[in-house]
C-alpha cells in the first residue's frame, strides 16, 4: 500500500509506514484470535444501515410478477415487463448506451448458482443502498474482496441481511475468470454523482421495501436522531431498477463537519487520516478503493463489519482498516459516512451527470 504525505518529508513517511506495519502486526494478532463468526447474533448499533425488513415476505416490497404490462422510465426508449426487470438471469438494461459490452456473468449470471451482477449492482455499477457501488473499483481490490467472500473473511455483522450470504455463495460458484471479467468490467466504468446529501433535524417517514427505505406518501416527518436515512429520489423508477435515478441521504445537522474532522485528521487519536490510503480527495490510491460520493449506508456497514469481526482477512489494507476504525463510536460512524458521501466525485472519474428522474 502506498501512503501519500504532503510536505512532511521523509521522516513523516517513515513514521506513517511504521504505523501501518504496526497496525498490520496488531491486525494479524486480532484476526488470529477472532473469527468472522464471532460477533454473529450481536445486535448492530446501526440498524438504519442494515435495513432488515422484519415483515413477512409476502408484503408490498415484493414485486407483482402477475403484472405483464410494459413499463418505461425517463430517458430510455426501451420497455420491459416487471418479470423482465427482475429476471435474475438477464435483468432489464434500460440504458445500454451508457456502457460497453457486459460479460455474461454480469449480464446473465450463471444458472442456477449465480445471479447476474447487473440485477443488484446495475449495469453501470452504481447499485442501491443495500448493495456495494462497484463502478470504478480497482480490479485487484475487487478480486481480493471476492476471494475474501470465498474464504469466509467477509460476512455481515447483521446475519439477517440476506444479500451478503448470497454474495458468499456467488463468489464460491464463480470461476477466477468470471471474477476477473466482472472486476475489469466494473473497474472500467467511471463512478458519477449519484447521491445528494442533506443535513436535517427531521426526516420523512419511511417504510422498508427491497432492503431500503422508501418515503411514505404525505409530508409526515420524524426526528432523524443518530441515523442516516437514504431514500430513492423516485421510488417507482428505483423499483424498476432505473440506473439513472439516484438517491438522497438525510444526515444529522453538523455531522458533515464532524466527519470532516475525523476523516482529514486523526480525530484526536481515534483514527488515521483516510486520505493516507484512499487518496487526498478520497478518490482511491493504487489498489485502495475510492470512497467519495458513495452510499453512506454502505460505508457505515463496512466500518461496523470491520469493528465486529464480520469482515476480516490478512491483506495489509484489511488489517490497517481494522485498526484505524476500531475506536469509532456509532456517532462517529454516522459522521464519517455523511462526510464521505457528501464529497464531490473527482473530476477524473466523472461520467454522465446525475439524473434524479424527477
Amino acid at each position: 500500500m502506498r501512503l501519500r504525505v504532503e510536505g512532511k518529508g521523509k521522516g513523516a513517511l517513515l513514521k506513517n509506514s511504521a504505523w501501518v506495519l504496526m497496525a498490520a502486526l496488531l491486525g494479524v494478532a486480532l484476526i488470529a484470535s477472532a473469527s468472522p463468526q464471532q460477533e454473529e447474533g450481536r445486535k448492530s448499533p446501526l440498524p438504519w444501515a442494515y435495513v432488515v425488513d422484519a415483515r413477512p415476505p409476502a408484503s408490498s416490497s415484493t414485486p407483482d410478477r402477475s403484472d405483464t404490462s410494459l413499463k418505461r422510465v425517463a430517458g430510455s426508449s426501451l420497455s420491459f415487463t416487471l418479470a423482465q426487470v427482475h429476471d435474475g438471469f438477464g435483468p432489464a438494461d434500460w440504458h445500454p448506451g451508457d456502457h460497453g459490452p457486459m460479460p455474461d456473468i454480469v449480464a446473465r449470471g450463471k444458472k442456477p448458482d449465480v445471479l447476474a451482477c447487473a440485477l443488484c449492482h446495475y449495469a453501470n455499477g452504481k447499485g442501491r443502498p443495500p448493495n456495494a457501488p462497484l463502478a470504478g473499483l480497482p480490479v485487484a481490490y475487487f478480486i481480493q474482496q471476492m476471494m475474501d467472500y470465498k474464504k469466509g473473511y467477509r460476512k455481515s455483522a447483521e446475519p439477517r441481511k440476506p444479500n451478503t450470504e448470497k454474495m458468499i455463495a456467488f463468489a464460491k460458484a464463480m470461476t477466477d475468470e468470471e471474477i476477473r471479467a466482472s472486476a475489469e468490467y466494473f473497474g472500467s466504468i467511471p463512478y458519477s454523482p449519484w447521491i445528494r446529501v442533506v443535513e436535517t433535524r427531521n426526516v420523512p417517514k419511511t417504510r422498508i421495501a427491497r432492503g431500503m427505505y422508501v418515503k411514505l406518501e404525505g409530508r409526515e416527518t420524524e426526528p432523524i436522531g443518530n441515523r442516516i436515512i437514504e431514500v430513492p429520489d423516485n421510488a417507482e423508477a428505483t423499483a424498476l431498477h432505473d440506473d439513472h435515478s439516484g438517491f438522497t441521504a438525510y444526515v444529522p445537522i453538523g455531522s458533515i463537519k464532524k466527519g470532516e474532522a475525523l476523516v482529514t485528521t486523526n480525530g484526536g487519536g481515534k483514527t488515521i487520516q483516510c486520505g493516507y490510503c484512499h487518496g487526498d480527495n478520497l478518490e482511491g490510491l493504487g489498489d485502495t478503493p475510492p470512497l467519495a460520493g458513495r452510499s453512506p449506508s454502505y460505508i457505515a456497514r463496512q466500518i461496523y463489519d470491520f469493528q465486529s469481526g464480520a469482515r476480516s482477512g490478512f491483506s495489509t489494507l484489511t488489517v490497517t482498516m481494522i485498526q484505524s476504525i476500531d475506536k469509532l463510536t456509532p456517532e462517529d460512524i454516522v459522521a464519517v459516512a455523511a462526510y464521505i458521501a457528501s464529497r464531490p466525485v473527482p473530476a477524473s472519474t466523472k461520467a454522465a451527470p446525475r439524473n434524479p428522474s424527477k
